[in-house]
Order: structure tokens, then C-alpha cells, then sequence
């Protein structure tokens, strides 16, 4: 166990005061997560989190519990997953050393016990006395007893390591689940997005099939987010990535890309079916009207602006991407709420 002295404990509360006073100034949530971030920020322990949080401020932006919740799913969701593994690995580390000295101990004993049933063996075939036959069954019986006893102590170390181990497995799916979604939405994160892009980009190049990956962004998200507050922005945000979840079916992977911009891969799906495809999920969300759950009030209608591009033999994934967020641009510029297709190469 370790103590902090005075000292450390006197710049941490200072660091906590800080943090706290900042959440107040800034009219952010005091959410475990907000105070984790800022407490971090004040720290300096996280070089990437002071340099974007200086950085906002500098530009005379307003950090927003949305702006917040950005940085921490960035920069600190995933050091507390690698934490949790780490700290998973070594309970698994000393279940595995525990068992493994218990083993050798039963080994030992093993080898000790057969030697007891040989010597036993021989002193019977040469006892002349049931006096000595006696002793011989007492030494017997002992060594015995001894060794049944050794045996349930493993049986034991095996079913509470067999228990530790199955709930290591729980959590780390746990965090396995966690660490590739988003915490907001619910649908795949940009981590996972990348791996399962990697992963359709090979498959798709073995059997020379084809898919088409769409880029979807909320139109005018920034102006409905100031006006209505954060709170609705995250609604939008998780009414969209509904939406897109229940028009998709089958091998279809949806994924928050970053901000209010989300990201299809439709396997097996050329240029003209991802089209439909798009504008379905764009129907679908302006069909849907953003309501103030507290006041019942119905705020307006949201749209999408979509880019559509087909797998063309890019020799990378990023090459891709680049076209898809380029006939985005396209939509975008020529009026929003409609698909643009990247031109086949």
C-alpha cells in the first residue's frame, strides 16, 4: 500500500479545486467524467488533453459538455480500457502462479507418496509380526491421508481460479465492447470503424468482390447544437444513429466517424445499390421530428448530407475514404439532404 505525504496531498486538492471551479466557470456538468477530464487537464498528466483544451480556448470557442464528452472518449476512455486490461493480465498472472506452485507441491508430494507405497511394499513382504504389518498400514494410511488432502487443496485452486478466469473473460469483453463503441451513440467507434474497414477491404480483394462505403454528416449540426443546447445535440445524435442502425440489415456496418459525421460499409453492394441505400437512410432521418423531451415541443427536422464511393482497387483504405468524403463535399456544396457519388476511377 502506498501514502501520499502532505505535500502530494495538498497539490491535489488544489489540482480537484481547480477542476471544479472550472466546470462552474465553464456551466458543464459535474459528471464523474467532466471532473476526470478536467482534473487531468490541471494535472498535466495528458499532453494531448491541455494541447487541445488550451487550444479551444485560445481560439474563443465555448467548451460545451458535447466539446467534453469529444476529448474524453478520445484521449481518456481508452486509457482506462488498457488500464482495466493491465490490471486484468495480472490477476491472470497470479491465479497462473498461484496454481503452478500448487501443482509442483502436488508433484512433490506425488513422488514422496509413491515412495512411501514401495517402501511400504517391501516392508510387508518382510514383516514377521502383525505388530509390524500395523505400523506398516499406519504409515500407509497417513501417507495416504496426506496426499487425498493435497489433492483437494488444487481441486479447490482450480475451481477458484476457473471462477477468476471466467470473470476476467466477462470483463474484459466488457471492455472489449466498450473500447469499440461509442459511448454516446451506441454504434461502432472510429477504432473499430478502421479495424472493420481493414478487415471487408481484404476480404472483398480475396473474392473479388466489391463494396462501397458511404459518409454521412448531420447538415447545419453546429447552429441546431447552439441553438437547442448540447443536451438535443446529443439527441440528434443518438436519433440519427438509430435511424441508420434500423435501415441497415445483414453485414451492413454503421459506425460514428467522428463528431456528427458517420460511416457505412455495405459489403456487397456496388455504386448504384449504396446510392439507394443512402437516400433511404436520408428519408428516413428527415422523416423524424428532434422533440424537447422536456417541454414536449417539436424543434424542427434534421437532414443528411451522404457521399457514396465504390471500392475501386485503392491501395489504401485512407484513398477511399478520401473519395467518399469528397463526394460529401459534393452534396454539401450542391444544397444538402442528397447523395453525391464519387466517379469510378
Amino acid at each position: 500500500m502506498s501514502f501520499i505525504n502532505e505535500k502530494e496531498r495538498g497539490q491535489i486538492q488544489n489540482v480537484s479545486g481547480n477542476a471544479l471551479q472550472r466546470i462552474a466557470e465553464e456551466h458543464i456538468s459535474p459528471t464523474p467524467e467532466n471532473y476526470e477530464l478536467w482534473f487531468v487537464y490541471y494535472s498535466r498528466s495528458v499532453p494531448e488533453v491541455v494541447r487541445i483544451i488550451d487550444g479551444i480556448a485560445d481560439s474563443g470557442q465555448k467548451i460545451t459538455d458535447y466539446v467534453c464528452t469529444e476529448i474524453y472518449n478520445r484521449f481518456l476512455s481508452d486509457l482506462r480500457n488498457e488500464e482495466a486490461v493491465r490490471n486484468a493480465g495480472e490477476q491472470v498472472q497470479n491465479a497462473i502462479h498461484n496454481v503452478s506452485g500448487m501443482v509442483q507441491g502436488v508433484k512433490s508430494a506425488t513422488s514422496s507418496y509413491g515412495n512411501t507405497l514401495s517402501d511400504v511394499n517391501s516392508r510387508i513382504s518382510g514383516a514377521k509380526s502383525a505388530d509390524e504389518i500395523r505400523e506398516v498400514v499406519k504409515i500407509a494410511t497417513e501417507s495416504t491421508h496426506s496426499m487425498i488432502q493435497q489433492n483437494q487443496k488444487l481441486e479447490e485452486m482450480l475451481r477458484q481460479s476457473s471462477e477468476v478466469m471466467e470473470e476476467l473473460k466477462r470483463d474484459l469483453e466488457h471492455v472489449r465492447r466498450e473500447a469499440m463503441t461509442d459511448g454516446l451513440t451506441g454504434l461502432a467507434n472510429r477504432k473499430s470503424f478502421d479495424a472493420e474497414i481493414d478487415r471487408v477491404l481484404r476480404d472483398c480483394t480475396a473474392r473479388k468482390a466489391v463494396f462501397t462505403l458511404l459518409m454521412l454528416d448531420i447538415d447545419y449540426f453546429k447552429s441546431f447544437n447552439d441553438n437547442f443546447g448540447h443536451q438535443v445535440g446529443d439527441q440528434v445524435l443518438r436519433l440519427v444513429a438509430r435511424t441508420l442502425k434500423d435501415g441497415l440489415k445483414g453485414k451492413d456496418f454503421a459506425a460514428r466517424y467522428g463528431g456528427e459525421e458517420f460511416a457505412i460499409i455495405l459489403p456487397d453492394t456496388d455504386l448504384s445499390g449504396a446510392v439507394i441505400v443512402g437516400n433511404a437512410l436520408r428519408k428516413a432521418v428527415a422523416s423524424k421530428d428532434v422533440i424537447n423531451r422536456s417541454t414536449g415541443k417539436v424543434l424542427g427536422r434534421i437532414t443528411l448530407s451522404v457521399g457514396v464511393a465504390e471500392y475501386a482497387s485503392e491501395k489504401t483504405v485512407e484513398e477511399l475514404v478520401a473519395r467518399a468524403d469528397g463526394a460529401l463535399y459534393t452534396a454539401k456544396h450542391n444544397g444538402r439532404n442528397q447523395v453525391a457519388a464519387a466517379p469510378a476511377h
